[in-house]
């Protein structure tokens, strides 16, 4: 799994005021705890952007001070009118304790449901993974192949090594649906065998 290097800052006053200061010096109040101490520092908001605006997931080094920390990105809070970055909670790495992180999902391989006019729908874009930090996988990847339309992959049907899926077991991660397009040719096509079967019966007759 890459990592995305940040610099912080410690913060001398954690109260609201500072916040403020800060965030209109486009610093991110920031706290990082599940090691032997909680800090609270201030990251530079541009610094955020290869871990927050990517799709892959990624452990984080933060250098604050004269400290070099592992880490995760646990949550982070939005403006809900501007969108900047309001706050960012990180989690320190420590050995042997297990994480908890949403991982992205992929496909692998042509769905032969989809050869035959159906869709493929991915209904869980990121899975909740727990495992320790050396076995977190960058994603998931699920081979669709065998799908036919109507069918789909559950969570309780993945198994990797090494790792815990927390979501619920009969949620549904991929699948194929039928289109409007399939379903409106079969019921032509159902109209049409119809219409056969009654100029066979008035031949017959």
């Amino acid at each position: 799994m890459k990592t995305v290097s940040m610099s912080g800052s410690l913060r001398e006053n954690v109260g609201k005021k500072d916040a403020k200061a800060l965030r209109r010096a486009k610093r991110v109040p920031c706290v990082i705890y599940g090691g032997k101490e909680q800090l609270h520092f201030s990251v530079e908001e541009a610094e955020f952007k290869p871990l927050v605006y990517s799709p892959e997931i990624a452990f984080v080094e933060l250098t604050i001070g004269d400290k070099v920390i592992k880490a995760i990105l646990q949550d982070i809070q939005f403006h809900p009118v501007t969108d900047s970055i309001y706050h960012a909670d990180f989690i320190e790495l420590v050995e042997g304790k297990p994480i908890i992180m949403g991982v992205p999902v992929k496909t692998s391989g042509l769905p032969k449901g989809v050869t035959l006019g159906g869709k493929l729908m991915i209904k869980l874009k990121r899975l909740k993974v727990k495992s320790l930090p050396e076995f977190m996988p960058e994603n998931i990847t699920i081979d669709v192949t065998e799908l036919l339309i109507g069918q789909s992959v559950k969570v309780k049907e993945i198994n990797i090594d090494n790792i815990e899926l927390l979501d619920n077991a009969n949620s549904v991660v991929a699948t194929v649906r039928v289109t409007r397009a399939a379903a409106s040719a079969g019921s032509l096509e159902e109209g049409e065998e119809g219409e056969e079967n009654e100029e066979a019966e008035s031949t017959e007759e």
